[in-house]
């Protein structure tokens, strides 16, 4: 961590780079705003818009009808169609027939669009955000670079030429020598992209980013990049106002990724020499000045953690869905920085002011909860949340949420569910922090990684801060091995059935004799694993006398009997006294499913379907067919009728 003495040494270099230009021109504040996004987000900013007294109205959607987002404001508009977020013309007329002054656009769909920006301010909206002209410049990866080059920002070798021909951007891709990253020039989210090894997949590799740009982007024009081997990504959130002035509020890494997306960020940057750090800031600066930038931005650069290079890589023209963390290490709301410099106000802190404060806050770490099933290559899950608990919340634990229990997260959007906010004062502690916190947050209904961020906080690289963006590939075998279900946890699995089958009966016999865990009786339960290969275990409960069990818990791998177990049962939890120690259990059913959660871990199980119900309803595998795993769109057929196929041959993309 740097010296708070030197921390003011360094910002006044800074600032004598940079002086700030104090402006006596008035500001105007907004009183009102039209919130164009969805979910947390939209959540986050009504927040601070109605701390500062603003008038928000929401938008909302036929699927997010239900949402907390939209029912979070009296002033709620419902658009229609899914797709509505994206219909600019109809988010402004919406603006205008409400009253309302401003626009905040959140982050994704709308917030980087330089013609909606535009027209925003053509209708008499102020739009917070940055002008729509350093929209469009930063909006193009090829542009960008160029004015970035020109402003003293190093940018990675490439070729962003005008000609697409296939075989003139081959040709480029060997000049520069593979392996090279080729890139949809509006690309983001890590769409649009490819890794090239070799010149033999180049062509392949193009073309599939082609398609996946005009889909996702409406542009096919790609850029070719060196790529880097053992690459970090470090980011700088920077914040300048309508006044020439310029600031970083720290850099923030976001190595931990899958599919080119973000599932940890955390700041300071961890193992980065001080020098390097502050050369990032001054970097970022150069860049926000070179496009005349206004309001919150994020310049993202690609770290070679073989030659401790860095290089520009774009810029996010809007508030980051990271930027929690940034708050944290500054102690600044960065929404409020927002409505105050779109309202014509100076930046409220100077470079050194923000330098000081970073060296004495410590760590942040946040981590994206997200529905999705890591076991299956992160394959996106959606579904109502049947059951939800989340952390106690208190000055080093925040969570920003767009969902509650009983809430639907709908396939048409991102499955965002939250974001979890952890800081202390080392990044040790802190990592440790994120792992209590993440024990205690439970989430039934649909498939979620919180069980895989856990494994990423005992993860000993991680823990080490040997961060890169291919890390989860790297420690593949260590992040996704099975974890052996202890035979107490299927006892409990069958005493919290057998609680919330007798919890649905009469409580007491004809005459007046408590029945269920105060009678004697035997049951059994058959439960299945997750695993692929899973063998049945089979559950034997012989009740021995009130809340006293006899039980035996057994498979081809395990014979395993608990003799005099007391047994506790509530509305939905089980605290187990086994001979040898006590366990406390929430157990939530969902028909077949059963999610445990005991002992800050999640379990899920499933009973067994007996082979004679099988049969009676025919259930079997229906050879020769296609189940799609998630909602998905048919882009072409590889083969055709009358092909003769091998085996693991693509058959449909």
């Amino acid at each position: 961590m740097i010296p708070a003495s030197r921390s003011r040494a360094i910002a006044r270099t800074l600032l004598t780079n940079h002086p700030r230009h104090l402006s006596t021109s008035p500001s105007t504040p907004i009183t009102s705003v039209l919130i164009a996004n969805r979910g947390e987000i939209a959540l986050r900013v009504g927040r601070t818009a109605s701390a500062l007294g603003v008038k928000c109205t929401t938008i909302y959607t036929d699927p997010d009808a239900l949402s907390q987002h939209a029912l979070s404001s009296p002033l709620a508009v419902n658009l229609g169609a899914a797709n509505a977020y994206l219909d600019g013309e109809r988010i402004i007329k919406v603006a205008k027939e409400r009253g309302c002054e401003a626009l905040h656009p959140g982050y994704g769909f709308l917030s980087e669009n330089s013609a909606f920006a535009r027209r925003c301010v053509e209708e008499g909206l102020v739009f917070i955000g940055p002008p729509w002209k350093a929209i469009e410049a930063m909006g193009n990866k090829s542009r960008s670079k160029d004015i970035m080059i020109k402003a003293g920002v190093p940018c990675i070798p490439g070729y962003h030429g005008a000609d697409q021909e296939p075989q003139l951007l081959l040709e480029e891709a060997k000049k520069i020598g593979f392996p090279v990253m080729v890139k949809a020039v509006k690309g983001g989210g890590g769409k649009g992209m490819r890794i090239v090894l070799t010149k033999d997949e180049f062509l392949d590799k193009l073309e599939s980013a082609k398609s996946e740009g005009r889909n996702s982007f409406g542009d096919d024009v790609m850029l070719v990049e060196k790529y880097i081997g053992t690459p970090r990504h470090i980011e700088v959130q920077v914040f300048a106002d309508k006044h020439g002035n310029a600031v970083a509020l720290g850099e923030r890494d976001c190595s931990l990724q899958r599919r080119h997306q973000k599932i940890l960020e955390e700041a300071p940057a961890p193992n980065l020499a001080e020098d390097i750090r502050q050369d990032l800031w001054e970097k970022a600066r150069a860049a926000a000045l070179a496009v005349g930038y206004e309001g919150a931005g994020t310049v993202e650069f690609i770290f070679d953690n073989d030659t401790n290079e860095f290089f520009f890589m774009e810029m996010n023209t809007r508030l980051q869905v990271e930027h929690p963390v940034t708050e944290a290490i500054t102690g600044e709301d960065l929404v409020s920085w927002q409505f105050k410099v779109a309202a014509g106000e100076p930046l409220p802190l100077d470079q050194a002011t923000i330098a000081q404060r970073i060296s004495k806050r410590g760590w942040a770490i946040e981590a994206r909860i997200y529905a999705e099933n890591p076991s299956q290559n992160f394959m996106p899950d959606s579904g109502k949340l049947i059951h939800l608990r989340e952390p106690k919340i208190d000055e080093s634990v925040r969570i920003d949420a767009g969902f509650i229990e009983g809430d639907t997260v709908s396939s048409n959007y991102d499955g965002m569910i939250a974001k979890l906010i952890v800081n202390g004062p080392t990044r040790e502690v802190t990592i440790r922090k994120l792992h209590a916190a993440l024990q205690d947050y439970e989430v039934v209904g649909l498939s979620t990684n919180i069980e895989f961020l856990k494994k990423i906080c005992k993860s000993p690289g991680f823990i080490k801060g040997d961060v890169e963006t291919g890390y989860i590939q790297k420690h593949h075998d260590e992040l996704f091995a099975s974890e052996i279900i202890q035979p107490e946890t299927f006892a409990q699995a069958a005493l919290g059935l057998l609680s919330k089958e007798l919890s649905a009966a009469p409580p007491v016999g004809a005459h007046g004799t408590a029945i269920g865990f105060s009678s004697q009786g035997q049951r059994q339960f058959t439960f299945l694993t997750s695993d692929k290969d899973a063998v049945p275990v089979i559950v034997s409960m012989n009740q021995s006398g009130r809340k006293i069990f006899d039980i035996s818990v057994k498979s081809p791998t395990l014979d395993t009997t608990y003799p005099s177990v007391i047994c506790e049962p509530s509305s939905s939890s089980i605290s187990t006294f086994f001979p040898h120690t006590r366990i406390e259990s929430i157990l939530i059913t969902d028909g077949d499913k059963l999610t445990i959660f005991q002992q800050g871990k999640q379990i899920q199980l499933m009973l067994a379907t007996p082979s004679w119900y099988e049969k009676a309803l025919g259930l079997k595998d229906v050879a020769n067919s296609v189940l799609a795993p998630m909602p998905c769109k048919l882009l072409r057929n590889e083969v055709r009728e009358g092909d003769e196929v091998e085996k693991d041959q693509a058959l449909v993309v």
